[in-house]
């Protein structure tokens, strides 16, 4: 359970006990610190989930503090009077702040739990092997025990060959979350469905504007989603579509180059969705490249001296081993750069262009070079 103590804690209201009983037995007897053991049952209700047990410490100290008193002949002093309902009073309001924090600690359970799961249905797990790409997906939510957030990403294969989107929803909350899952459910059947990766993009504007004319979201004035779409050929020809969102990087070996485009265009649910169409640009892949798409939560990173994360300069060096290997370290070097918990969602969806060796030896050697085209 969260914030759990260890066993081993559980005896510190013994030992402090034990202290405060030699202080009294070194200390003149002129002197009795026994109101010093009201600290006893505050300290088990501390370090303890069990309900039961700041009682059971009160009851037992409450015979301690009998023992120095009558050691100390004040038991019919008003201090011994005053130590003993103290003692009580701390107990009974130990056992009702165990009994709250239990009940709150078991709803927080319950709600990771649901978000848990809702996370499993709007961003499914990535399998390790989607077509001729090996990928691998990192997800890290900004809020404190959230699950899920405003980022969102999914992998597909399709016959027209793995498709991929990275995306960010301006906002947080769960207004951002029913507009990521909006464009999810979009891009999971337009992938399969059409041909063209802008077209890909257009059908995502068109369920972008209809689910925002449908659900109502007070406080947020304005509402888009910068996305990255990819598509891998089987022949190693990479497609992309960029609507506002940080460009890719292609890893090649310890070269890391961004795909940056020649041409942008805004964030979905800025323009009108007849007015969406995004020009689609290829860089053919070699066997073993790797594309990195992330979200700005990533590059946006900074240190206590406000120094963003130099996601371009460390990737190589993280990038040896399976792609979720690759995730897992950047992730740990991006919270070592921060030096506390992300202030905003991060996502990294890493793309490893590895085809069958039947397709592999069939390749003609290609150069890497950027081209884009408009398609209707």
């Amino acid at each position: 359970m969260t914030g759990t103590w260890p066993r081993t804690a559980l005896a510190l209201p013994f030992i402090g006990m034990a202290l405060i009983v030699a202080l009294d037995y070194v200390s003149n007897t002129e002197v009795t610190v026994e109101p010093a053991l009201t600290a006893v049952p505050a300290l088990a209700a501390v370090v303890s989930h069990r309900t039961w047990y700041p009682l059971a410490i009160g009851l037992f100290t409450e015979a301690v503090a009998f023992l120095m008193a009558l050691r100390s002949d004040t038991l019919d002093q008003s201090v011994h009077t005053a130590s003993v309902f103290a003692i009580l009073l701390v107990a009974a309001i130990g056992w009702v702040s165990a009994t709250l924090r239990l009940r709150q600690e078991r709803a927080l359970a319950d709600a990771q739990l649901v978000a848990s799961i809702a996370r499993r249905v709007l961003l499914r797990p990535v399998p390790e092997r989607v077509g001729t790409v090996r990928a691998a997906v990192h997800y890290e939510a900004a809020a404190a025990h959230a699950r899920i957030g405003g980022d969102l990403y999914e992998v597909v294969n399709t016959r027209h060959g793995v498709r991929a989107v990275v995306g960010d929803v301006r906002g947080k909350g769960l207004g951002a979350v029913e507009t990521a899952a909006a464009v999810l459910g979009a891009f999971r059947e337009a992938a399969h469905q059409e041909p063209a990766l802008d077209r890909v993009a257009g059908w995502l504007a068109v369920s972008l504007d209809r689910a925002l004319h449908e659900n109502d979201h007070p406080g947020v004035e304005e509402e888009f989603v910068t996305l990255v779409l990819i598509g891998v050929g089987a022949d190693g020809t990479a497609e992309l579509v960029n609507c506002g969102h940080p460009a890719p990087l292609l890893l090649r070996g310890e070269d890391v180059r961004p795909l940056e485009l020649a041409e942008t265009v805004p964030p979905l649910g800025v323009l009108d969705p007849a007015d969406v169409r995004p020009p689609v640009h290829r860089v053919p892949l070699r066997p073993g490249d790797r594309v990195l798409l992330f979200t700005d939560g990533v590059i946006e990173a900074r240190d206590r001296s406000g120094t963003f994360y130099p996601l371009a300069e460390r990737l190589p060096r993280c990038a040896d081993g399976r792609p979720a290997d690759v995730l897992q370290r950047l992730h740990e070097d991006v919270v070592r750069h921060v030096g506390r918990q992300l202030g905003d969602d991060a996502a990294m969806l890493l793309l490893q262009y590895e085809p069958p060796p039947a397709i592999g030896a069939q390749l003609p050697h290609q150069n890497g070079v950027l081209t884009h085209t408009t398609q209707s």
